[in-house]
């Protein structure tokens, strides 16, 4: 008897655990959707009808807030949107292919100076963003690089390297190191060693890198504004201001302009989620 009241006792326990832990789960899930379905709502909405009752349902859905982004002068969401791919692009691809080489280094080869770049990597995260603002735009204004994206693209590939870079080392380094000898055995160089086995192993790893690195340089706004001072380069962030700060009190053209911005982002998370999650928990796990 004693034997089966432990038991049970137990799994009470077990049950409370899991029904707390969904029922915090839920609560930051429904803080994070309802803003959203608001947003989301509220762009059906006349500007008018969100001042008198935001939380409510629309009384008619009219898509006449989308169909404004479209009429307002110098707010070319297409543009934008391809000026976002372009910079996103370039940052997430520079990013992978230096922190990829630079996590190869110090994982696969031992040295005495590994410790020293580590502690390196992990000061500079230290730094804030901003302080970097005027050595950068003091740089860049004596260079040809002014107007042109790779103002922006440049600096976000410098930012986002030492967090990716002790992400993808920590990873590279959990990787059973066999098979890099075995490929050396059979004649394979080093470069080919990074390609053909280093690489598709930490796919994981890399997909969320370059899932955070898109996210992160698509927020972006302060570079853009100081850099890109021709609408036909500056991406969604810029547009998104520019509608609140030139046409703040329309709020319906406010939430449609959100909705259409966080839009590519939604559909890049859904698709990457596993992987983002694979590679965040494959590095502690591998051994």
């Amino acid at each position: 008897m004693g034997y089966t009241y432990i038991k049970k006792s137990d799994r009470i326990k077990a049950i409370v655990r899991t029904g707390v832990l969904y029922a915090v789960l839920i609560f930051w899930a429904l803080l994070t959707i309802i803003p959203l379905l608001w947003v989301f709502i509220n762009s059906f909405k006349e500007s008018n009808d969100i001042l008198l009752s935001s939380l409510s349902l629309p009384k008619a859905w009219t898509f006449q807030n989308y169909i404004k982004m479209s009429t307002y002068p110098d707010m070319n969401l297409i543009r934008a949107f391809k000026n976002s791919m372009i910079i996103c692009g370039g940052v997430v691809l520079g990013v992978l292919v230096c922190a990829g080489f630079a996590a190869f280094a110090l994982g696969r080869f031992d040295n005495k100076f590994n410790k020293y770049i580590n502690a390196l990597l992990s000061g500079c995260m230290l730094v804030p963003a901003f302080s970097t603002l005027i050595p950068n735009f003091v740089l860049i204004s004596a260079s040809p690089l002014r107007g042109t994206q790779w103002a922006v693209i440049l600096p976000l590939i410098a930012s986002n390297m030492s967090f990716s870079t002790l992400l993808l080392t920590g990873y590279v380094r959990s990787l059973p190191r066999d098979l890099d000898e075995a490929a050396i055995v059979d004649g394979a160089s080093v470069m080919q060693v990074f390609i053909h086995i280093v690489v598709p192993l930490s796919k994981p790893m890399m997909a969320t890198v370059g899932t955070m690195t898109f996210i992160w340089t698509y927020n972006e706004l302060l570079l853009s504004l100081v850099y890109l001072p021709t609408r036909n380069l500056q991406p969604v962030s810029v547009i998104l201001s520019l509608v609140s700060n030139m046409y703040g009190t329309d709020y319906g053209a406010m939430m449609a302009a959100i909705c259409l911005t966080i839009l590519p982002v939604l559909l890049l998370y859904m698709v990457a989620q596993n992987q983002v999650v694979k590679g965040l928990t494959a590095g502690s796990v591998k051994g």
